[in-house]
């Protein structure tokens, strides 16, 4: 199987994206490993394969695999990325891409081409809503490993758990990240932020994202910290956050959604051979 695909990154976030609008392609588990692979000499790798498809009720229907094979509901930078594809081939200044979570809206930054928001709904606070494995707080979870203790749970279309540390850089995530990832609270697995608030306008932020490892910059992950933070009354409802991959540009709006923004880029085409 021989197909074309696109590689992009929103913020040091890669993807490989495949349109199958004319023609269906279904991928296994195993098929999205070797995609993913960084060692993979043609894609050189990602941590999310997406898979375009047509869609009754938006402009394009994304399909999201994490590197482990696995698919999921909600990624926010290739909501991005999706979006900035579809307005450079419209011209449309407003794209709707939908997705497991439900229909997203997002375009591209009127002064600066190379900027793509998306608004990625309203947060979920509820524990049903992550989900937890049982009633819980969500604003204080009482669970740790280490240095990271007692987070905020949101979804943003995936599960978060958002600890705040005093220095971002000397968490071992590596090594706490896959254990809270799995930790039994989660039945769907969660994504581990770690989040430093500078001040109220400034947070930097690591995840380690389940199925995938830690990744320069999670979209998800810096509204679901944001949220955190103003739930917890360490910032306001907007702020930028530092990624390793760059700036994601965070606000909650008083209407309840979440919006963000920050750089995407086509890197490079090509065809795989599977």
């Amino acid at each position: 199987m021989s197909f074309p695909f696109l590689k992009m990154q929103g913020a040091g976030n890669d993807f490989v994206i495949v349109d199958a609008r004319k023609i269906p392609v279904g991928f296994t588990p195993a098929q999205i490993r070797q995609i993913a692979d960084r060692a993979n000499a043609v894609t050189k790798g990602c941590d999310q394969v997406i898979v375009m498809e047509s869609s009754q009720k938006a402009d394009v229907f994304m399909r999201i695999y994490n590197a482990d094979g696995g698919e999921v509901d909600a990624c926010g930078n290739a909501t991005r990325c999706v979006g900035w594809l579809i307005h450079k081939k419209t011209g449309k200044k407003e794209v709707c891409v939908e997705t497991k979570a439900g229909l997203l809206r997002c375009g591209v930054a009127a002064n600066d081409s190379s900027v793509a928001w998306a608004n990625m709904g309203a947060p979920r606070l509820e524990w049903q809503e992550i989900p937890l494995a049982e009633e819980r707080d969500t604003l204080h979870l009482h669970i740790g490993e280490g240095v990271l203790q007692d987070p905020v749970a949101v979804s943003m279309g995936n599960p978060h758990a958002v600890f705040f540390v005093a220095d971002v850089e000397a968490v071992d995530l590596a090594t706490l990240g896959p254990k809270l990832e799995h930790h039994p609270l989660f039945p769907e697995r969660a994504n581990i932020g770690v989040a430093r608030i500078h001040a109220q306008g400034d947070i930097a932020l690591r995840v380690w994202e389940r199925g995938a490892g830690e990744t320069l910059s999670c979209g998800t992950g810096a509204c679901a910290a944001l949220v955190a933070a103003h739930r917890r009354g360490l910032a306001g409802r907007k702020a930028a956050i530092r990624t390793k991959g760059g700036l994601l540009g965070v606000e909650w709006l008083e209407n309840g959604d979440v919006l963000f923004q920050g750089m995407v880029q086509k890197e490079f085409e090509g065809t795989l051979t599977l």
